[in-house]
């Protein structure tokens, strides 16, 4: 029987790497354009560094980095809000683990746990019900982040809550929703991408269904792509052979878990509890309509946004001015043309939405630096 690291080593295996990456020059000398691929996730942005594909690719193949995580694009009032949640009487904070470091106007949420705050990072947002029960007399609010990748989970915990009548469990909604940031980066007049890779764990929930608007609008190619290094070649590949065939359809490269329509039960859970936001203002990218969801009036009741909204900060705050994050979302610009990449903004000190999460492009060029010299860029660290 094939052992999980044998089948993790296929999919990284040198030679099959190599053959895509002759296949993929071979395809691009028929283009006579630069092919501008954004890869919306981080993931991506990483297993392109960390594997050196760049060095592998010809020249007329430029990758453009997209948002990231939802870590990256959390506006730094949002975080302050968590810290204001955090500080009032009585109350436990519960976020999942990667929220910790990121810091928001006055710190991050590791300095104000240290600081005697009842903050709680997690893994399963389902621990949620037991720090809950175990805390009857204190009010358990939980900040929820992710693409449509955790959404459900969040969705699960209040059901469970709502079943179970464990009624001191609150929540502040954070889910952003990547289809309308492809629309964000697209309405910029200057921008250069002309292909996307698509998330692929985004897409086992959502469908690959929610690009088929990208893709008829902006005549763009999109494929699903998986996260290891022969994912990603095929992935382009697959954009490489459209660009030569004057084409813009939907793929999906990941189709041993990303289907056309998605999880459907997940996302029936999906819409019992939430509704579309009209805006959220994404860091970075600033705001985005219909890109993020909340709480459907029905469950206001647990809506901390709502409860406390007395205690909540209401001044938007925008990254440091020397930051480029902004430009780099949308294309415009390079992690190391900031002037501060790798000086003042690092992955202990960050300053803007890129460096901010493990999985931001500035991170992987700050990581995987020396990997970037393909492209004209020298490692800035």
């Amino acid at each position: 029987m094939m052992q999980l690291k044998d089948l993790y080593q296929g999919f990284r295996h040198p030679e099959t790497i190599h053959t895509l990456a002759k296949s993929i020059a071979e395809h691009a000398a028929k283009v006579d354009e630069t092919i501008n691929i954004m890869e919306v996730c981080g993931g991506h942005t990483h297993t392109i560094m960390k594997y050196g594909l760049l060095q592998l690719l010809p020249d007329n193949i430029n990758f453009i980095h997209g948002p990231g995580c939802p870590v990256c694009v959390m506006p730094k009032e949002r975080i302050d809000h968590a810290a204001a949640l955090a500080n009032l009487p009585d109350v436990i904070l519960v976020c999942l683990g990667d929220m910790i470091r990121v810091p928001g106007s006055k710190g991050s949420l590791a300095k104000w746990r240290s600081e005697g705050c009842d903050i709680r990072p997690i893994y399963d947002p389902l621990d949620t019900l037991t720090i809950a029960k175990e805390n009857p007399d204190k009010t358990v609010i939980f900040f929820a982040i992710g693409f449509e990748t955790s959404t459900p989970m969040t969705a699960v915990l209040l059901d469970q809550a709502q079943h179970q009548g464990i009624e001191n469990i609150y929540f502040h909604i954070n889910h952003v929703l990547v289809p309308p940031a492809i629309d964000a980066v697209m309405a910029e007049p200057k921008t250069k991408v002309n292909a996307f890779i698509g998330p692929a764990h985004v897409s086992v929930i959502s469908g690959a269904k929610v690009y088929q608007p990208a893709v008829d609008k902006y005549h763009t190619p999109v494929v699903v792509s998986g996260f290891e290094p022969v994912d990603v070649l095929e992935s382009i590949l697959q954009i490489v052979k459209q660009r030569t065939e004057n084409k813009a359809e939907l793929e999906v490269q990941y189709n041993r878990s990303v289907t056309y329509d998605g999880n459907v039960a997940a996302q029936a859970m999906i819409d019992k509890y939430f509704d579309v936001r009209d805006s959220f203002r994404w860091r970075g990218l600033g705001p985005i309509a219909n890109s993020a969801l909340k709480l459907r009036d029905e469950f206001r009741h647990r809506d901390a946004e709502i409860i406390f909204k007395e205690h909540l900060p209401t001044t938007l705050i925008d990254d440091h001015k020397a930051c480029q994050c902004g430009d780099i979302l949308r294309g415009l610009a390079n992690p190391v043309d900031c002037k501060v990449f790798g000086r003042g903004c690092t992955p202990e000190t960050p300053l803007g939405s890129c460096m901010v999460s493990s999985e931001g492009a500035c991170n992987a060029y700050y990581r995987y630096g020396g990997l970037t010299a393909k492209k004209g860029t020298s490692n800035a660290k």
